[in-house]
């Protein structure tokens, strides 16, 4: 055995070694006649092919391997599902911009096929990084029932999906407006929006446009109000108006007053002329719309491009005019605007009105931009034509399920914001205007030769023919035309299925449906979904919905929800932001310059990349040590607190490698210890049963029960923080610090009357260690199978004996062997213990010295927990004798002290051990040390005009230092006198 932990030795082999042998795997058939109890399934929330893991995504594998293999220790039969999503926008975006740096095309100059053909390609090439990282966290996930959503299960589940919506009368075609990026050349769903708030006029960079050419740095104006005139018809009198997206007045198609504005009675049915097409614009009167206190009280209405705008233009019934395309330069309804991008034409429109003397000025104002979440782009209200999903019956079912308990979501307080988010819920769009993820399995059909029928037309909605595929499309083109096949043209949709669509019918989707196969029938519905808290709309809610109205079921019964991981100063973790780790990073460690060099490659002012490089120099000035996959994972757990944000600090994280380090040197040590032990297939019982137990084996037996009740509480309740903690206090506290010295002096007397209390300590040790290397394993999956294998009677224990770790039973509470007696007793002990070593430590008596202990205790169970004791007492107190409640006139005077408690009082017999002129000048030299600041801080306060001139929290500051620096004087003084007066004791 290596002489210390090495994590790229120990975490080398086995995950070949377990999938090899298949233990990730779980038969349906075994698992079909199962109760719900009995199961555990759950399906990773797939990862975009495109990316790479981040620590975020560790603490997922961390808490969801944590949880399968546990419930595959206790017997359940356990299913982990992998799989990674097509990520339709991100992987699009990556594979065009590869595309255009090695061979400067575009995916138009390729054709739809050949473009789709390559992203197969850099899926082949490159998709497996993530595959590569879950295998090095430990993931115990089946890779036999790995799955792609675009692969042919997934997708054939899609195609379905779409059409019975669609025979359910829930998905639609409408021309509506919706959100549309520019930059992606698509639409986007509402939640997929972020905001941010400008306080007044606020200079933006748009990546989508050459820079404006008005701003050193090319930004563009936002958070201002333009107002400028529109004149009446047949009149010299102008309406003033005022927008914060000047360019859209190009599509302006009324303007509103409110009917009881007095000032603009006159005006009602009246007109203004558009000062750059010549339109004639309606006024029209909206008391819904138009605040008559704000403004001028006049409103221009752009239908096609403002959501308010949208509902004013269908209550008048107004025209509708596009002035965008769909990359964001104005259109042919533009005028002499026409092919300027949108905020180029905004600064243009501005200087035009200027010219016409219809300017009139511009003011801050406080607003809120929609971003694209997906490409950073600012947001145009557009309309278009999509397919939409009607989700207010699914809602309901979803918040219903909540409300009556079928579906529990951990923790509770989310609640709250699902019943928000599902009351309120809007039809979702569920087009992209995308090339990459499912095609929408729709066709548009016309008789052959057949003119003007457009399919952008809404009226012509009933010509759209949703089907399974194109066979049947045909099928039912034939009815709905009335002709035979032969005179028919299909003409499939060009757009794609938002990805959230797919992802959605991931629970079982995986298992085959619409199939009924095996593992549908074994494994569905899902047993939990854990996922972070910022997809639960995107993601765990619309899988809800979508199970509900197409399996009838739940897909899962708990939503377990973890924290964001964020940095140690709270901030997001971001590659803008520079503080993103790759978990391979940790795993395999990483030199300091490797992480500055990821700083500066990021979007970072140079003031926070200097700030950043400065903390990471202070964090880790040698980079990050090499901690291995399980210390990552522990350490992750141990910030799991229910609710809360994960304030990350990796240098706490690191700290685990040196517990994997303690683990590994305890084992090694312990091992020494039984390598002539051989254990049976029932040890405990027989130890437990064998009346050779000292009470220090009932105590190490007794605190093993109660960990393993407290991390399998923890465990069913999701609390990873507690169980991680509990394992770590038994580890380190019990079997390291105090049971394994303890039994040191037993192990090594072989005497022939020793025997039975030297097996009784060999048995509970080999216990105590195989039974918390099980209690680790679900958290710690490497080093406890490297350690557990390497205990002594492997392969010798019986039919119950299983090949790994990880197919053994997890750890239960025997009540019966629960000894409370016992752990209050060695509570007593080792506060007697730490007394003996803390008078050691007063009086600077040397390791190889024993000492004569006196222990003053009430009478009952404390003095029968000492007598019982003694040797362990005599053990780590280093103690030649240990007098309990002797004669008061044995005991010498030359004695230190120290009261443990009310009950209690230990005393150490110092005479002939102590130099007492030594200590005292010790003591005298470190007083004197004290002195100089203790009165440099006495003149400071002392000084004039320190009490008007001094800021409280100075002042208090410095109070608290002068009396920590008095105390400690007091101290040394108190400690010189106890040293004189021991002094002349001993002399007399």
């Amino acid at each position: 055995m290596a002489d210390a932990y090495h994590p790229q030795a120990v975490e080398a082999a086995w995950q070949d070694w377990w999938e090899e042998c298949g233990f990730y795997s779980c038969d349906p058939k075994t698992a079909e006649g199962k109760s719900e109890d009995e199961k555990f399934v759950m399906v990773i929330p797939p990862p975009n092919v495109t990316g790479s893991l981040h620590l975020g995504h560790a603490l997922t594998a961390a808490v969801e391997d944590t949880l399968t293999r546990w419930h595959r220790m206790l017997g359940h039969s356990t299913l982990y599902v992998p799989g990674t999503d097509h990520a339709g926008i991100a992987t699009q975006s990556v594979v065009e911009k590869m595309l255009m740096k090695e061979t400067k095309q575009t995916r138009h100059d390729l054709g739809r096929e050949e473009f789709i053909k390559k992203v197969w390609e850099w899926k082949g090439e490159y998709g497996n990084r993530i595959t590569t990282q879950l295998r090095r966290l430990g993931s115990s996930v089946d890779w036999s029932r790995e799955r792609f959503t675009m692969d042919e299960m997934c997708s054939k589940a899609v195609i379905e999906a779409f059409n019975r919506f669609h025979e359910d009368g829930l998905l639609y075609r409408a021309e509506r407006l919706g959100n549309w990026s520019c930059a992606l050349k698509s639409a986007i769903s509402d939640i997929e929006v972020d905001y941010i708030e400008l306080e007044g006029r606020t200079f933006l960079e748009v990546k989508t446009h050459k820079g404006n050419a008005n701003d050193p740095k090319g930004r563009y104006e936002f958070g201002v109000l333009t107002s400028f005139a529109y004149p009446i018809e047949d009149s010299d009198e102008k309406l003033i108006v005022a927008t914060t997206r000047l360019e859209t007045m190009l599509g302006d198609t009324a303007v509103a007053i409110h009917p009881e504005d007095a000032r603009y009675t006159h005006l009602h049915g009246k007109h203004v002329v558009h000062p750059f097409n010549g339109r004639k614009i309606p006024i029209v009167c909206d008391a819904e719309l138009v605040d008559m206190a704000f403004g001028t009280g006049a409103v221009k209405i752009t239908p096609a491009h403002d959501p308010n705008d949208y509902e004013c233009g269908k209550r008048h019934k107004l025209e509708f005019i596009t002035v965008l395309t769909p990359e964001g330069a104005i259109n042919n309804n533009g005028s002499q605007f026409e092919g300027m991008m949108r905020y180029d034409a905004r600064i243009a429109v501005e200087e035009a009105l200027k010219e016409k003397g219809l300017y009139i000025g511009k003011e801050p104002n406080k607003m809120r931009l929609g971003l694209c979440s997906r490409s950073g782009d600012i947001l145009e209200p557009m309309i278009t034509p999509q397919w939409y999903v009607n989700c207010n019956g699914m809602a309901k079912k979803a918040t219903d399920a909540v409300r009556n308990g079928e579906l529990k979501i951990v923790p509770e307080e989310h609640e709250k914001t699902w019943f928000q988010w599902l009351d309120n819920i809007r039809d979702w769009c569920v087009s992209r205007q995308l090339w990459w993820g499912h095609q929408i399995p729709a066709w548009f059909a016309t008789k052959k030769g057949e003119e003007g029928v457009s399919k952008l037309d809404m009226n012509n909605n009933d010509r759209w023919i949703v089907a399974r595929n194109e066979e049947e499309a045909y099928t039912k083109a034939e009815k709905v035309l009335g002709c035979s096949r032969d005179e028919i043209d299909l003409e499939r949709d060009e757009d794609v299925l938002d990805t959230w669509f797919s992802s959605g019918l991931f629970p079982f989707s995986v298992m085959g449906w619409p199939e009924q196969t095996d593992d549908l029938k074994a494994f569905y519905p899902t047993s939990l979904l854990e996922t972070g808290l910022d997809i639960l709309f995107f993601w765990v809610a619309r899988m809800v919905m979508m199970g509900l109205q197409l399996t009838d079921t739940l897909p899962f019964h708990t939503v377990y929800l973890h924290a964001m991981v964020r940095d140690k100063e709270g901030r997001k973790m971001s590659k803008s932001l520079g503080n993103v780790i790759d978990p391979l990073e940790v795993i395999s460690g990483c030199t300091l310059e490797h992480l500055l060099s990821k700083l500066d490659g990021g979007n970072l002012p140079p003031k926070e990349v200097a700030r950043a490089k400065k903390d990471q120099a202070e964090d880790f000035p040698e980079g990050i040590p090499e901690c291995g996959s399980d210390a990552l994972r522990f350490g992750l757990l141990a910030y799991t607190v229910q609710g809360r944000d994960v304030n990350l600090d990796m240098k706490r994280v690191v700290g685990y490698r040196l517990f994997c380090n303690k683990l590994w040197n305890a084992t090694k040590f312990a091992l020494q210890f039984v390598s002539d032990f051989q254990p049976s297939a029932n040890i405990l019982d027989e130890l437990m049963s064998s009346g050779k137990m000292a009470l220090r084996d009932k105590f190490m037996i007794s605190r093993l029960m109660a960990c393993c009740d407290t991390v399998n509480t923890c465990f069913q309740n999701y609390k990873f923080g507690d169980a991680q903690a509990a394992s770590y206090a038994y580890w380190m506290n019990d079997l390291c610090d105090v049971y394994l010295e303890l039994i040191k002096p037993v192990i090594k007397d072989t005497s022939e009357e020793n025997k039975d209390s030297r097996w009784a300590a060999q048995a509970t040790l080999w216990i105590a260690l195989e039974a918390g290397l099980r209690i680790l394993h679900p958290m710690m999956p490497f080093v406890t199978e490297e350690l557990w294998q390497r205990l002594p009677g492997r392969g010798t224990l019986g039919e119950s004996e299983t090949e790994s770790i990880m197919l053994a039973q997890f750890p239960l509470c025997n009540e019966a062997y629960s000894n409370p007696g016992s752990e209050q007793s060695m509570e007593t002990t080792m506060n007697v213990i730490k007394a003996c070593r803390s008078l050691r430590q007063q009086y600077n008596i040397a390791n190889k010295v024993s000492t004569h202990f006196f222990v003053k205790v009430a009478s009952g169970q404390p003095e029968d927990s000492i007598k019982s004791q003694i040797d362990d007492i005599k053990t780590l107190g280093r103690a030649s004798v240990v007098d309990v409640n002797i004669d008061e006139d044995t005991i010498p005077k030359s004695v230190g002290i120290i009261v443990v408690d009310e009950t209690t009082t230990v005393l150490m017999d110092i005479k002939g051990l102590v130099n007492y002129a030594a200590e005292i000048k010790k003591l005298q030299k470190q007083l004197t040390k004290n002195a100089n600041p203790l009165g440099q801080l006495e003149k400071k306060i002392a000084a004039p005009g320190y009490e008007e001139n001094v800021s409280d929290d100075i002042k208090a500051k410095n109070l608290e230092n002068l009396n920590g620096l008095k105390k400690k004087a007091a101290d040394i003084e108190e400690a010189i006198a106890n040293f004189k007066a021991l002094e002349e004791l001993e002399k007399n």
